[in-house]
């Protein structure tokens, strides 16, 4: 019988692009974060390596920034803010903190290292996201539904009224996903209004961080910031001189070269095996 021969290949999990497709080392990438007052790090929820990476690259910044690092997680709704200081300042235990916080269902595998090392390192996590009754308010309302909130509530939320550009690709996007159109108060531009809810109280209370001087590392699922759009275009729509990167997560069989399809989606883009294993 004839022997098989495999001609052995190395095994890269990732590779780093800038956006216009040139590879970059990660260290080139960190010294350009550096400059940041924010850094928008998408992912994709249940990829490993953008999770991985993510911590990593909150490891080195604290290096960097010291106490002037503030970690901001979508993955958290501002409602639980009390608890989350409560945990990181040592007050409660992990458990109580786990049970009370509502953390998504992947947080002991992809988000607990990051929080657990921002506890040890003293660094201020703040949740972002908009509690997801509000966002569901609008799904089925609009957000008109949101005036009806009282003071206590509000204070959860981007302050009112909330501009949304519906001509803005990803929302236009999102309208032909679930057949509307950008006219008309239809159930397609209620869903893209929760989005844009979302989108807006996240760099909300991200510019509340800088303006306290602080540096910040947001971590959100790469359709909230890809193509500059999202809560990017909200900071920027608030401070046009914000000093802003942008990080996405996408996935290909060869990680040698950069997709067309995936240069300039963010100021660097986070290229991970197409077999990678996931999370979920």
């Amino acid at each position: 019988m004839a022997a098989t021969f495999v001609t052995a290949q190395d095994k890269p999990a990732y590779q780093l692009f800038t956006k216009e497709g040139k590879s970059i080392k990660y260290s080139k990438m960190l010294k350009e974060l550096e400059k940041a007052d924010v850094i928008l790090f998408g992912e994709q929820h249940n990829d490993p390596i953008a999770h991985w990476l993510q911590l990593e690259v909150t490891k080195d910044l604290h290096k960097i920034h010291q106490q002037k690092l503030t970690v901001g997680a979508e993955m958290f709704e501002t409602d639980v803010q009390l608890v989350l200081n409560e945990y990181l300042s040592g007050k409660i235990a992990e458990n109580n903190f786990e049970q009370e916080s509502r953390p998504w269902t992947n947080y002991k595998t992809d988000y607990r290292p990051i929080v657990r090392f921002a506890r040890e390192a003293g660094i201020p996590v703040v949740a972002t996201n908009v509690p997801r009754r509000y966002a569901a308010m609008v799904a089925t309302g609009s957000l008109k539904a949101l005036e009806s909130l009282s003071p206590e509530a509000k204070q959860l939320i981007v302050p009112l009224p909330i501009v949304v550009d519906m001509n803005l690709p990803g929302y236009k996007n999102m309208m032909s996903m679930f057949g509307g159109s950008t006219h008309g108060n239809s159930k397609a531009e209620n869903i893209v209004q929760a989005q844009a809810l979302k989108d807006a109280t996240m760099a909300h209370v991200i510019l509340n961080q800088v303006t306290a001087g602080n540096k910040l590392l947001h971590l959100n699922g790469a359709y909230h910031s890809d193509n500059y759009e999202g809560i990017g275009w909200y900071l920027k729509q608030a401070q046009p001189n914000l000093k802003l990167a942008t990080i996405t997560t996408v996935t290909q069989e060869d990680l040698e070269k950069l997709s067309d399809e995936h240069r300039n989606k963010a100021d660097f883009i986070l290229v991970v095996s197409a077999t990678m294993t996931k999370t979920y």
